[in-house]
């Protein structure tokens, strides 16, 4: 189970990830992602309560990075010890901006 929570100020976009971001979970965020990024300069996604990432939500994250190369700064903050290191396998860690 996946809870996302948004909030947009301007244009920054802040999403929130508590849960698994997994193949299930993963078409809600993709959703919410595409239909919410025009225009935002700033997106921000907070894995402070995220618990496990696969690889459609690793999927969905580059997609968004791409986007927001284009258009502004992408970050996620908050990654957990478990999280980071599939970034750091993955090679994610050198594409993410991570705080």
């Amino acid at each position: 189970m996946l809870n996302i929570e948004k909030k947009a100020q301007g244009r920054n976009l802040n999403i929130a990830l508590e849960g698994r971001l997994d193949t299930t979970t993963a078409p809600d965020l993709e959703a919410i992602v595409r239909g919410e990024l025009d225009g935002a300069e700033q997106l921000t996604f907070d894995f402070a309560k995220l618990e496990y990432i696969s690889s459609a939500g690793l999927r969905i994250l580059l997609a968004a990075q791409k986007i927001m190369n284009k258009q502004g700064k992408m970050v996620v903050k908050n990654v957990s010890e478990e999280v980071k290191e599939i970034f750091e396998v993955t090679g994610f860690s050198d594409i993410l901006t991570l705080e």
